[in-house]
């Protein structure tokens, strides 16, 4: 197995809230001590950390499934619980996460130390010292913690750089990130050599830019042929793209054929291809790669295409002064690093009242996970319970809900386990 992983799908949940605590003050020739039910303490959060010292998502293969602490249930003498511990999950800077339902970012971790609270965990449930009233001393009811839900998220990490190199498998990227920067990657003469996104930074007139090497697309990249289609989503954080391109032939294709080609593939998987490109004809130390250079101005000027070209050998170390000097002028302009708008955030979901109504046959359903957490705070058995309840069904807007979905009176209503007679 690959020990670079860049995308996988986990699930989280947050702690469970504590319940509340149905009590009361018991003591030594006290005979009727009023209420003294705790608070549930609060269910812990999933948070997410951008550790700029991991570069893949392979500890994730091995463990899919994160749940944070549940909080304690209150106890008597109005003590609250203990809050369930946070769950912090480290994760590479540059991981996008998704909500697998619909795919809608949840949070881009694009900065180094950066923490995001993902969660939330569920609140702790009242004890029943908040339901006493003065007609009501002695409330025989406590509220339940708030359950949280299980979500399924997928993480993308998507490669941090402000150019990327991309261009068919075997042209030298490789080569000319280890010529310009530090970067060691594996160069071979045979197709796929890099089976990774590579990193390396430059230094030029006092700033620093980080170059990524692409696995090399080729045609049906975009579709899923070869390896383009898993390393495309690297590119899109560039600001600026090395297209580098055989100008010599040495594989037996045009330096046309390879320039449309991959800008196809660009286009194919979103708006790469408006991305702004330098023209990098490496390979300048072979035989014909005068006549390579000469064809491809000549289709980009056909084309109309007004990228800047530079012609370099990876071999020999000439030419890439003035490439790096055209690089950093180029990012001086342009705007920073593609950041992914969060669209979803899940702390509405948690909120108590949501319910829907669904008629079945002659019985009208209320479903909501709101509905389940109210069915356990009521004790059937206390009337001053119940009557809460049918307070709450009407604060909430449930009869309301129920009368204009058509029930009567006396008609059956089911929420969750339990069936009622409706009452106006």
């Amino acid at each position: 197995m690959s020990n670079f992983v860049d995308h996988v799908k986990i699930t989280c949940k947050a702690g469970n809230g504590g319940n509340g605590s149905l009590s009361f003050h018991r003591e030594k020739f006290v005979q009727a001590g009023g209420p003294d039910g705790g608070d549930g303490g609060k269910g812990g959060d999933i948070l997410f950390y951008a550790d700029e010292n991991m570069h893949t998502l392979l500890d994730f293969r091995f463990n899919r499934k994160f749940t944070a602490e549940n909080g304690s249930d209150g106890s008597a003498n109005r003590c609250t619980g203990k809050n369930g511990e946070d769950l912090l999950i480290k994760v590479p800077v540059g991981t996008v996460i998704r909500e697998e339902e619909t795919g809608a970012v949840v949070a881009d971790m694009d900065t180094p130390g950066e923490t995001r609270v993902i969660l939330k965990g569920g609140k702790g449930g009242w004890g029943n010292q908040h339901f006493a009233t003065p007609t009501r001393q002695a409330p025989n009811f406590a509220k339940p913690g708030m359950k949280t839900e299980i979500h399924t998220f997928l993480l993308e990490l998507k490669t941090i750089a402000d150019v990327g190199l991309v261009g068919y498998p075997n042209v030298g990227k490789s080569t000319i990130l280890s010529v310009v920067t530090a970067a060691k990657p594996k160069i071979g003469n045979y197709h796929f050599t890099t089976l990774t996104p590579n990193l390396g930074i430059v230094r030029r007139h006092g700033k620093d830019i980080v170059l990524a090497d692409i696995p090399g697309l080729i045609e049906g990249a975009a579709e899923g042929a070869g390896l383009g289609h898993d390393f495309l989503r690297h590119v899109e954080r560039t600001r600026l793209l090395f297209h580098v391109i055989d100008v010599a032939g040495s594989e037996g294709r045009l330096p046309t054929e390879d320039f449309d080609q991959i800008c196809h593939e660009l286009a194919n998987y979103g708006e790469l291809a408006d991305r702004p490109q330098i023209i990098v004809c490496n390979k300048a130390d072979l035989p014909d790669a005068e006549e390579g250079v000469n064809m491809l101005r000549a289709h980009l000027q056909e084309k109309g295409l007004d990228y800047p070209i530079f012609v370099v050998s990876a071999a020999t170390h000439q030419g890439f002064d003035a490439l790096l000097d055209k690089a950093a002028e180029m990012l001086e302009e342009l705007p920073p690093i593609v950041h992914f708008v969060e669209e979803v955030t899940f702390e509405d979901k948690l909120k108590p009242g949501e319910f829907e109504v669904i008629r079945d046959g002659a019985v009208y359903e209320v479903v909501g996970t709101s509905m389940d957490r109210l069915i356990d705070s009521v004790n059937f058995d206390d009337d001053e319970s119940i009557a809460w309840f049918h307070r709450t069904l009407r604060r909430w807007g449930v009869i309301d809900a129920l009368r204009r979905k058509g029930a009567r009176e006396g008609e059956t209503v089911r929420i969750a386990d339990m069936e009622f007679d409706f009452v106006e």
